[in-house]
């Protein structure tokens, strides 16, 4: 895309305007953002206070809940062990009802968070020590008859120190022990194990059991459960204070609840605890996963617009986790507050503070930054060697022109890989560094290496300095007759003429940087490994041809693509048939005719192309024969004539005569052979005088 001289520098001239507001700009946004990165630290830091305190109440609660969970369950083992070891002993019958009531009874005053010590024989029978709340007992006994249950039920009332009966009932109960999965895995195990139990002979009420069985003389008399109601972690987790709002829940391994805060929770009265944060507890639980079964998880999580510090942490019981769940405003509300005045105050200071300083860096940094941009402007043309340095007193300016200075200086080491002048005519043209291009006239050319590939075969790394220095003399060639390099590929160079500066004799330069490139090769004494002077193949052709920037977004190269280019390289591996150095195609021929030596050779069909055209070698520039005779020219084109005429007898005598005079002259030398079959077995009626290439 071409950009209007005139239209650039009314754009540079509004942007040196709008530097120096720019600049007053920066000093009022560099004050802002100090007092806004100081209120951000200040915010930090305060919030980190905020959630360290947060945390060492979240640790407070943890503690005191693993310590009330951990002898929850001392004690419930305390009490099974102490009655079994009853058993085991035979201090006590598990049929002498009046001492098991004591005993039971015994545990369940001394130990206050068990609220059942149960006991069923193999043949259904059940006795079990209930608390109803803090201040009554009661003692149950279920006998089964073949046709129902019945529940004897004593009450008793707690007094300071002692229990005093208070009333006996009967009534029918559909309650069988030998259902109960505590009671029927407890009497086939060997050990006490732990049971989530949901039905009692009272009705559904939320529970663990550790439960065991008891054998008395190697004979099993049934199983002893002590049962903790989740009532009772209800109470324990209402004493806790969890902020203001805040509250902490007891979830199972599955994410369901055990316990949540109730104060009037108990035997009697199921807990009717707040769960509106319930599903916080339950969230956190789904995404820490087995990792917050282990260990203690932390998270921020948010619900219905609030955010929410959520702890997770396993507890002494399997599959237990205390879930603490804490708005964050309880503890951030504060530290907001304070930072929205700190920020007015900020902002009010910084305002006045940047008016005065916009005067002084009006004054002290648009002038010198204005002969900065005097040096981006030489940057921006690539005119590299005029960039200078201009020292300041200021330091951020004076490191700034510094390093434009050190940029241009490292831009200028690119000249080895990007030409200049390209770049610099890219510039002037206006065409952006972007995916794109024209159909142009231009000429093309390809230098190889004869046999590189077995050199470097048995060269290895040894050779680099051969091919840097044939690319040395090929790159002069090129850069001595205006032309562009393309690329390096392998041993091969790609360069073109015509672009981007329009050149109307592209064509003859491209001749000219041929023959130089070959001369300077020849001079230069560089041989292969055999000590054999270097030998280079030569392909040119003219031609429309797609040239700009080809390639992506991310990289682009100044390049020439097109069948005309295809046909120069195909052009460059034909020397290899013929013998020769330097062939060109037929628009090249006619776009330089009179201006250099050359021979038709032949009419060739190139790989991948069925349609044959002139093929010419170039011999050298007009003028410059030093006096050599170049009858054979004419006398070989003479025999090129006959042969596609089929008077290959005729052509057979042009083609000795040619060979006759210059001794050796492959070109010559093939098309003999040729005649020399046709005279021999003759070509059909459909035979075309083309020769088809059968490699690239």
């Amino acid at each position: 895309m071409n950009v209007d001289p005139g239209r650039r520098l009314r754009a540079i001239a509004r942007l040196t305007v709008s530097i120096r507001l720019a600049v007053s700009a920066l000093v009022l946004t560099g004050i802002l953002l100090t007092a806004a990165l100081s209120s951000l630290l200040w915010w930090r830091t305060a919030e980190a206070a905020s959630r360290q305190l947060a945390s060492t109440i979240n640790e407070q609660i943890v503690a005191a809940v693993r310590k009330e969970v951990s002898a929850i369950v001392d004690e419930a083992r305390a009490a099974h062990t102490a009655i079994r070891t009853l058993f085991l002993q035979n201090v006590l019958d598990t049929r002498e009802a009046d001492k098991r009531e004591f005993v039971f009874l015994s545990q369940l005053q001394s130990q206050a968070t068990i609220s059942w010590v149960a006991f069923g024989w193999p043949d259904g029978s059940f006795f079990a020590a209930h608390k109803l709340g803090d201040r009554r007992l009661e003692m149950m006994e279920i006998s089964l008859t073949d046709h129902a249950g019945q529940r004897r039920v004593d009450e008793y009332d707690v007094v300071p120190g002692d229990i005093e009966f208070a009333n006996r009932r009967f009534e029918p109960t559909d309650f069988r022990v030998a259902e109960r999965a505590w009671f029927k895995t407890g009497l086939a195990a060997e050990e006490p194990q732990w049971f989530k139990v949901m039905d009692h002979p009272t009705g559904e009420r939320p529970s663990i059991a550790f439960a065991g069985p008891i054998d008395v003389y190697q004979e099993r008399q049934g199983v002893l459960a002590i049962v903790i109601e989740y009532t009772r972690l209800a109470r324990f987790l209402a004493q806790l204070e969890v902020g203001r709002t805040g509250t902490a829940f007891i979830i199972d391994s599955s994410g369901e609840l055990v316990a949540a805060p109730d104060r009037d929770a108990d035997e009697l009265h199921a807990a009717k605890s707040d769960t509106r944060l319930l599903p916080l507890a339950q969230m956190a639980h789904a995404k820490a996963g087995e990792d917050g079964r282990k260990e203690a998880w932390r998270s921020r999580l948010t619900s219905a617009g609030g955010a929410y510090e959520v702890a997770l942490t396993p507890l002494p019981f399997p599959g237990w986790s205390l879930a603490t769940v804490i708005p964050e405003a309880e503890f951030l509300g504060p530290v907001e507050t304070t930072l929205h005045r700190l920020i007015l105050g900020l902002a009010v200071g910084a305002v006045l503070a940047a008016l005065a300083s916009a005067w002084l860096a009006r004054s002290v940094i648009a002038a010198p930054l204005s002969r900065v941009v005097g040096e981006l402007r030489h940057v921006e043309a690539f005119a590299l060697e005029q960039v200078r340095r201009h020292p300041s007193r200021l330091k951020e300016i004076a490191s700034l022109s510094g390093a434009i200075a050190e940029m241009a200086a490292g831009l200028s080491a690119f000249r080895k890989f990007i030409p200049a002048d390209l770049v610099r005519a890219l510039l002037r043209q206006g065409v952006e560094a972007r995916p794109g291009g024209s159909i142009q006239e231009l000429s093309v050319m390809f230098v190889d290496i004869a046999g590189f590939t077995g050199l470097s075969e048995r060269l290895g790394d040894r050779v680099v300095p051969l091919l840097s220095r044939y690319l040395d003399l090929a790159s002069e060639a090129v850069v001595a007759n205006g032309g562009t390099i393309d690329k390096f590929i392998g041993d091969a160079v790609m360069a073109f003429w015509g672009a981007p500066q329009p050149q109307a004799d592209h064509a003859l330069r491209c001749c000219r940087a041929a023959l130089g490139c070959r001369s300077a090769i020849a001079a230069s004494g560089l041989a292969d490994d055999l000590g054999q002077p270097l030998q280079i193949r030569i392909g040119i052709n003219s031609g429309r041809m797609l040239v700009g920037n080809i390639g992506s977004e991310l990289r682009l190269n100044y390049t020439v693509i097109g069948d005309a280019v295809n046909v120069a390289s195909r052009l460059e591996g034909a020397n290899k048939s013929y013998g020769t150095q330097i062939l060109i195609g037929e628009a090249t021929e006619r776009l330089a005719r009179g201006a250099i030596i050359a021979r038709e050779i032949d009419s060739i069909a190139v790989y991948g192309r069925e349609e044959g055209f002139p093929v010419y070698e170039l011999i050298g520039l007009a003028g410059e024969s030093g006096g050599e005779t170049l009858d054979w020219i004419v006398r070989y084109e003479q025999g090129l004539a006959n042969y596609r005429a089929r008077r290959f007898a005729a052509a057979l005598a042009d083609f000795e005569a040619v060979l006759s005079e210059r001794g050796h002259d492959r070109p010559a030398e093939l098309m003999r052979e040729r005649c020399r079959q046709f005279l021999a077995d003759a070509p059909d009626a459909s035979w075309r005088p083309v020769a088809a290439l059968t490699t690239k």
